[in-house]
């Protein structure tokens, strides 16, 4: 007999990529200058997204467990594959932050470390990492709203049927 366990496994990465998307929105820094945010943010976005990934290979396995609407589950996971994509381009921005002045160099190949350099320029941008926080904020919170339509149905939420209606959802 096969378990549903997406539910244990769900709510610890949309609750850490949202915390660390806030983060990265927001002036923090300015605000509380004494604080290590890099810090912060990497752990919130390294657990998040691991998180994300064990949610998702066990959200297929709730797929196959529950029969309920199959083009809201479809749109569902959509919006997770969306979401932990996002995140995990700026956590490979921040693994190339960490290796490209230490591991890179002693590599020795110009253009390799000259290509790395670029990406790691390019993800790790302020501009560019707000964006892509912004953008995995409101993907991650539609995955969160749509998972609660799954699970409660849309009276659960006063958003659900806007969003249902914005996505030509039907129920």
């Amino acid at each position: 007999m096969a378990y549903n366990i997406h539910p244990i496994f769900v709510h610890f990465p949309i609750a850490l990529l949202f915390i660390y998307s806030i983060i990265k929105i927001f002036p923090f820094k300015k605000w509380f200058p004494k604080i290590s945010w890099k810090g912060t943010e990497l752990l919130l976005l390294v657990i998040g997204v691991i998180g994300a990934f064990i949610a998702s290979s066990t959200g297929e396995t709730a797929e196959h467990l529950i029969n309920k609407n199959h083009q809201l589950i479809g749109i569902h996971s959509t919006f997770a594959g969306i979401s932990t994509f996002l995140y995990s381009l700026l956590l490979i921005g921040e693994i190339f932050f960490l290796i490209n002045p230490t591991i890179i160099p002693k590599l020795n190949l110009p253009k390799i470390t000259n290509f790395f350099m670029f990406i790691q320029k390019i993800l790790t941008s302020n501009a560019f990492s707000i964006t892509i926080a912004f953008l995995g904020l409101i993907a991650i919170s539609i995955t969160g709203l749509l998972g609660g339509i799954i699970v409660y149905g849309i009276t659960a939420d006063p958003i659900a049927p806007m969003i249902i209606k914005l996505l030509g959802i039907t129920l």
